[in-house]
């Protein structure tokens, strides 16, 4: 995601356009591994020295709550970072805690078919993300 595709993000939700934010989410970007908040603030450090841990981590929370990108819990419990918000899965390793994108439309409409003849009472259905745990093989 290129700085300008940032600023248009950010404006686009309504939000200020700041270095920090520039700087996280093209640290997310760059990282392309589904970073975790320790991973972001690694990048930061290296780049962008000045800016605050808790800066990082209130910045990924208004990022995540504008919906510019979303979270991802792995198995073990450790909440990583998406910036692409198209309709994908996760392919989950978790011997090695690696997280890969899978886009899959057949799969996609299997699922929203069937959804919509279940209709469960008193609940809409906003979003299906699979997480399909396995190990990558070598």
């Amino acid at each position: 995601m290129s700085a300008e595709e940032i600023r248009h993000k950010l404006i686009e939700k309504g939000l200020k356009v700041t270095p920090q934010r520039i700087a996280i989410l093209e640290a997310i970007s760059e990282l392309k591994n589904h970073p975790t908040a320790e991973n972001i603030i690694d990048f930061i450090r290296e780049h962008h020295p000045n800016i605050a841990t808790g800066t990082v981590y209130k910045v990924l929370e208004t990022l995540v709550e504008n919906k510019i990108i979303k979270k991802v819990k792995t198995d073990r419990d450790i909440m990583r970072y998406d910036h692409k918000l198209d309709n994908h899965h996760h392919l989950y390793c978790a011997e090695s805690d690696r997280i890969e994108d899978y886009t899959d439309p057949e799969l996609n409409e299997l699922i929203e078919n069937y959804f919509a003849k279940k209709n469960i009472p008193n609940f809409k259905i906003n979003d299906i993300k699979l997480q399909i745990m396995g190990n990558f093989l070598k």
